[in-house]
């Protein structure tokens, strides 16, 4: 008896115009997605349909639509609706994000006009596209701030996440962060351990991060710290499936104190030690600002 064929895969990448996307198509197109800029939505169907007829021979895909198009983008809801109730091919919405003051950055560098704002400030085109895309960055399957990340950090994202593995594996990535740099963007859950003993006002820790062994200690040894991660377990180990099974891919837990240094990487390294050992999901673990002040 044959094995039966694995479903095709459709990745639609979209989100801010200037967050990444080309990078995006291309890291896909390394891994072998057959990849396809500007679509319109309403042709997604029909394209579903070549997918299907190919008996396998494309299996995997990708395609970006943005806002060049959006006199089609209306129509994307209706067409992946469809795709769900009438293909076996799966899908997933890849969406890339930055904020607002990095993409107007990015604009300058590179002296492109905004696609919204062809005669305008980049902000006034990025602000209106960020509303237009508000309903779809909820739809997506995983959200990516690229504000932070160089290009291969971005290709690294990427293929962690998109590489063949297990069928049901989730990708959890766990951020540290500082509040006084403001809040991952694109976090799925935010947990404040400002309240923690802070390895900031002792002399000899100060130069030292969460990684580093003595602050990790420091930060561990507190009752307060063990029962906030006894219950932050209980919770992530409740929550964790509960993604799954509504299909998403990926789930983004942000850790932050209020630089970014101590406290959050601490807590951050343990809880990638707590879930690295598991059987169905893929855990990253990274630190947003940790080395902003390390002198």
């Amino acid at each position: 008896m044959e094995a039966a064929q694995t479903p095709a895969k459709l990745v639609i990448i979209t989100g801010m115009s200037g967050a990444g996307k080309t990078i995006a198509v291309q890291s896909l197109e390394d891994l072998g997605f057959f990849c396809v800029d500007n679509l319109p939505p309403v042709l997604i169907p029909k394209f579903a349909e070549l997918i299907e007829q190919s008996q396998g021979r494309i299996g995997k895909v990708a395609l970006v639509i943005d806002l060049r198009g959006r006199e089609f983008f209306t129509a994307l809801s209706e067409s992946l609706h469809y795709i769900k109730n009438n293909y076996t091919l799966t899908y997933e919405i890849l969406y890339l994000d930055a904020t607002d003051s990095v993409l107007v950055q990015r604009y300058k560098e590179s002296r492109r006009r905004h696609p919204l704002a062809p005669g305008g400030a980049p902000l006034e085109g990025i602000r209106h596209e960020r509303v237009l895309l508000e309903e779809l960055k909820g739809l997506a399957t995983q959200v990516i701030d690229t504000s932070s990340l160089k290009p291969a950090d971005l290709k690294e994202r990427i293929a962690s996440r998109f590489t063949e593995t297990g069928n049901n594996e989730l990708s959890l990535n766990i951020i540290s962060f500082g509040f006084k740099y403001g809040v991952p963007i694109d976090a799925d859950l935010i947990f404040d351990v400002r309240f923690l003993p802070n390895p900031h006002y002792v002399d000899h820790l100060r130069p030292n991060t969460g990684k580093d062994q003595d602050v990790y200690d420091y930060v561990m040894k507190w009752n307060e710290t063990q029962t906030f991660l006894a219950k932050l377990l209980d919770m992530l180990n409740f929550l964790i499936p509960q993604y799954r099974k509504e299909g998403k891919s990926q789930v983004v837990v942000g850790i932050g104190c209020t630089g970014g240094k101590h406290r959050s990487v601490a807590i951050a390294e343990y809880l990638g030690k707590a879930f690295g050992g598991g059987e169905t999901e893929s855990v990253r673990v990274s630190h947003r600002d940790s080395e902003r002040d390390r002198h």
